[in-house]
């Protein structure tokens, strides 16, 4: 059993009566406390470093035994080390259960893997393990395999004081083994199982608060009633001077048996409130209180995008849909459309009225694709304001082209919708009729059937995933809700995730996106921790973890990675099209995909010497590429064949690596950069360089900001 700080404390008094004194005298203190959230500050929670160099004086464990002792390393030779058990502070063995523990041993390095506290320091990286692009040059949606602890840590680098939006669904401490504490499931017969959850929770509470913007930012935390009210109290002393409120929405309409009590409908969520913060008024079904009447409300309206995409959305699929779209570019008017090209014939070869550009159907990977509608009925749309030109790029002849579908021109003609006005080109400016006219704060009590997480979450992951299961995933449109109201006026948003659990949030940002238009960008953080049923089947195997076929099955490489893939190219892993369509806000096939870009990146722990050394680049060049934005490509430290760079540049940020090349660094960099690290273990130097830089851009000192971030005394100079 792990044990509290005051445990280990009371353990060291060798006097039977004054332990008991002791004891009973903190007893009596925890119960006359009247104000605050009393519970047990439990010895830091520790995890593995598997990357970490085995050196002399490292705290090691097994790396196949999960139940092994802790070591210290005292030689090292010959591809083995000599450890000896740690000892308490009253000469005791560290032990785990009922392992026995012996005296020097000599065992194979690769057997071993080195641990440290939460607490202890430690020196973060990210190595990049791949990307999805199909935004552009939107932000990178990041998704983060490691422990979330130290993740956030890592981005206190990256994004102190600059997330908008922290949305987390942390364990809910059920008792039924749903969560760890220091590699032991926690559960129901667990004496210290509340005040575990709470320390385990504190920590990275602490953290997370460190990177919200303090002048208007919102943390929102989802939880059912097994800790909602010690979960309150925690966030009033870890927010003292912000506003909190809950909110109790229904996730399963049918119910879950609680035994002989109530069935559970619902869940609560949290809401802080940083800064100036505040609800944003949205008109959603269930969750706003809305006035009564026949009037016009603002959208959103979707229209619909003339580039066909998913299935037959290629030229040779449906050639006759392949035709230009003449366009006046000052204007971005629709002056006419001309006759389908055979296929082979080269875009070039006809050419439209004089004065216009021609837009052609061509698809974001720059292949050929085709129209929704002839080209005669594109006029016919043009004429009665119901196609229109949102951007227009003439030299490569690609823009883009929306039109009214055939559902939203039947509820024009219904009467559903109304027409506004018209824009200077003549394109309708539309609005619903409804009976539901003026969205008013929403209510506290949320009863949405978009919410229901068996429908739109479980069920949703298997359209996505078929044959890969995840315990009680929220559903889409739940998250999706949920941060709209915050984010809604925010198109740039950062939203934090550090129990991504199946990637929901990344999803919801996703949509989210796709609704405005907005250039949001998650992080998410989640483990690649297997089950406890899998586990077992695994060790059978005499597998362990970092072993391929165990990683395989844990939750980033088996669920988080493949479904944001999935949902921004609009394939199952097995690269079958995604079966169905999104629902509620915005209806289209999930097979579609978004106009999205994600990068995963896999927490390392690094050696200062080699940060110092510069032998570490690898590692530490995404931390540097998410504090600049996660846009474009990371900056390499190499040219193609393989010699150094004296620096580099892209488009949003430069690393310089000479010193002595400062002079060109400065005057290659680009109007849109936006960061510029500087490395040089001189301050003067770096001060020197950064004056020359534009006052616009952020300078950063490497190794010293970083290392001195985690390691302060090794960090000074």
């Amino acid at each position: 059993m792990i044990r509290s700080e005051l445990d280990v404390l009371l353990e060291r008094v060798h006097d039977d009566a004054l332990r008991a004194d002791l004891r009973r005298q903190i007893d009596r203190l925890k119960q006359r406390r009247s104000f605050g959230l009393v519970f047990e500050q439990h010895i830091p929670e520790r995890v593995r470093l598997p990357q970490h160099p085995i050196r002399i004086g490292s705290q090691v464990v097994s790396s196949h035994d999960p139940d092994s002792p802790t070591y210290e390393v005292v030689a090292i030779g010959d591809g083995l080390a000599t450890v000896e058990p740690v000892r308490d502070a009253d000469g005791a063995y560290v032990a785990r259960g009922e392992h026995p523990v012996g005296e020097r041993e000599r065992l194979p390095l690769d057997s071993l893997v080195v641990i440290t506290d939460f607490g202890e320091p430690v020196l973060p990286g990210f190595r990049s393990l791949g990307t999805i692009e199909r935004g552009g040059d939107k932000p990178h949606h990041v998704v983060i395999n490691g422990e979330n602890h130290h993740a956030l840590e890592a981005l206190r680098f990256t994004h102190a004081g600059k997330v908008d939006c922290i949305y987390i669904d942390p364990p809910y401490n059920s008792g039924a083994r749903d969560w760890k504490y220091n590699n032991d499931y926690v559960d129901e017969t667990d004496a210290y199982r509340h005040s575990k959850w709470l320390a385990f929770m504190e920590r990275r509470l602490k953290l997370a608060k460190q990177l919200l913007n303090p002048d208007d930012s919102v943390l929102i935390v989802t939880i059912d009633e097994k800790e909602y009210l010690r979960l309150g109290m925690l966030l009033e002393q870890t927010f003292p001077s912000e506003r909190i409120q809950m909110v109790s929405s229904t996730i399963n309409p049918k119910g879950v048996a609680r035994g002989r009590e109530f069935y559970r409908v619902d869940e609560y969520i949290y809401f802080v409130f940083v800064g100036s913060s505040e609800v944003i008024d949205t008109l959603i079904p269930g969750l706003c209180i809305a006035d009564r009447g026949d009037a016009t409300v603002q959208g959103p309206i979707r229209w619909g995008a003339l580039l066909r995409s998913g299935s037959n959305a290629r030229r040779i699929d449906r050639p006759n849909l392949y035709y230009p779209i003449y366009v006046d570019p000052q204007s971005l008017r629709i002056v006419s459309a001309g006759q389908p090209l055979p296929l082979g014939a080269p875009p070039t070869s006809e050419s439209g009225p004089p004065g216009t550009v021609s837009i052609w159907p061509r698809r974001s990977d720059g292949s050929d694709g085709n129209w929704q509608v002839s080209s005669k009925r594109v006029v016919e749309l043009a004429e009665q304001g119901w196609a229109k030109v949102t951007s227009l790029d003439g030299v490569s002849g690609r823009g883009v082209v929306m039109y009214l579908p055939s559902g939203l021109l039947a509820m024009l003609r219904r009467g559903d919708l109304a027409v506004l006005g018209r824009d200077p080109n003549g394109v309708v400016q539309l609005a619903y009729k409804t009976v539901q006219i003026r969205a008013a704060r929403p209510k506290t009590q949320w009863n949405s059937k978009a919410h229901s997480a068996s429908d739109h979450g479980s069920s949703l992951l298997r359209s996505i995933l078929s044959d890969r299961r995840f315990p009680f995933p929220k559903s889409l449109y739940a998250v999706e809700d949920t941060i709209r109201f915050f984010v809604k006026d925010k198109p740039d948003a950062v939203v934090l995730d550090f129990f991504a659990g199946s990637g929901t949030t990344a999803h919801a940002v996703m949509r989210l996106n796709r609704q405005d238009g907005g250039r949001r960008q998650s992080i998410m953080v989640t483990n690649n921790e297997v089950s406890v049923d899998e586990a077992k089947g695994l060790r059978a195997k005499n597998l362990r973890p970092g072993d391929p076929e165990w990683e395989a099955l844990g939750i980033f490489e088996h669920i988080t990675r493949p479904r944001v893939t999935a949902a921004i190219t609009g394939q199952t892993p097995d690269g079958e099209p995604i079966k169905g369509d999104y629902k509620f806000t915005d209806e289209f096939p999930m097979a579609e995909g978004f106009e999205e870009n994600a990068a995963f990146l896999e927490l390392r722990y690094l050696d200062a010497d080699d940060v110092d050394l510069g032998l570490a680049y690898d590692d530490v060049a995404p931390l540097l590429w998410l504090r600049a934005g996660a846009s474009g490509p990371i900056a390499p430290r190499t040219d193609g064949a393989g010699n150094p760079l004296p620096f580099a540049w892209t488009d949003r940020y430069g690393v310089l690596f000479d010193e002595d090349r400062w002079r060109s660094f400065v005057s290659a960099c680009p109007e849109t950069a936006t960061t510029a690290f500087i490395v040089t273990h001189a301050p003067t130097a770096f001060a020197g360089i950064a004056a020359e830089l534009p006052t616009n851009v952020d300078t950063v000192r490497l190794p010293g900001s970083y290392v001195s971030m985690f390691l302060p005394e090794r960090g000074r100079g």
